[in-house]
């Protein structure tokens, strides 16, 4: 009887167990229904950024070198005139400039099937020298100079980096980008620090041929008078005058608070004298003179 009762008891409870694992298969098919659409949206988001690398094109001095599979006879190393033209065996001359590598070599590619002067050919492109795409430095960096862009996809902060760098406690913080887009001249103000803050990524600007950044230098305040170490210092973003003194190593025992005035040039160009708060900023340019105390 026992059992009986058992085996009732479980015959009971099988149709509410299958009941929930029907309703916990209907509640997974709604929220994969629901997802679908957003898990396609990430993945097409994410195609881009796999595929985000362009290819180098091809400019005139670019120094390459030029190989068919299984034809020695066809190896060329040559330099893409003035014109963006080769001068390549059995095809003459080939308008490759402009072009990416693989675009150039299926282009040879095709000259020669058509041709019937070989039957399938492989051919592959060697960039040995970059002349043809090229960026300039100038200004307050390690290495100033011209550099090839050897990517499509390179960016200023590739750039300065090879450049080796701005000079530290010399270069300024906000570069100067200058070149043409859509043949138009181009200038830009980049605040090199901005591009590490967060959502600061769009001023790491691509670089494009002919661009030339300047680094300028930084800007500087002048300390003088009744202070530790007087001289020229770099001047810090906000820095104010009692940080200026501050790292002045301080006004020295002759030294008074009451005699401190700036000398700063206004927009005429004269200097004026002026007297500051301590906690009020300084301007590139500015100087600043401790006076002795009279007493």
């Amino acid at each position: 009887m026992k059992k009986m009762s058992e085996q009732k008891t479980m015959m009971k409870m099988k149709p509410m167990s299958m009941n929930k694992a029907l309703l916990a298969c209907a509640l997974m098919a709604t929220q994969a229904t629901l997802l679908a659409p957003a898990f396609a949206q990430t993945t097409a988001a994410a195609a881009p950024v796999a595929s985000a690398s362009a290819e180098y094109r091809l400019g005139a001095g670019d120094v390459m070198r030029i190989s068919v599979y299984q034809n020695p006879d066809l190896t060329l190393e040559t330099r893409v005139s003035e014109n963006n033209v080769i001068s390549f065996p059995l095809l003459g001359s080939i308008r490759v400039g402009g072009l990416s590598v693989t675009q150039a070599e299926q282009l040879i590619s095709d000259g020669l099937k058509k041709g019937n002067f070989v039957k399938n050919p492989q051919v592959t492109i060697v960039v040995l020298q970059v002349k043809g795409n090229q960026a300039s430095v100038l200004g307050q960096v390690n290495r100033p100079g011209r550099y090839p862009i050897e990517t499509a996809d390179m960016r200023l902060t590739d750039l300065i980096a090879n450049a080796g760098g701005v000079v530290t406690g010399v270069g300024s913080e906000t570069l100067i980008l200058s070149g043409k887009r859509e043949g138009k001249p181009y200038r830009l103000e980049i605040d090199l620090p901005g591009i590490f803050a967060v959502g600061g990524g769009a001023q790491d600007v691509f670089i494009q041929n002919g661009d030339v950044v300047w680094v300028d230098r930084a800007p500087m305040v002048y300390i003088y008078g009744e202070v530790q170490r007087p001289g020229p210092m770099r001047l810090e973003r906000g820095m104010t005058l009692m940080q200026s003194l501050a790292t002045g190593g301080g006004i020295t025992q002759r030294g008074t608070e009451k005699g401190i005035r700036v000398h700063r040039k206004n927009a005429d160009g004269k200097v004026e004298i002026i007297q500051l708060p301590m906690d009020e900023s300084l301007k590139d340019g500015d100087v600043v003179y401790v006076k002795e105390s009279l007493f």
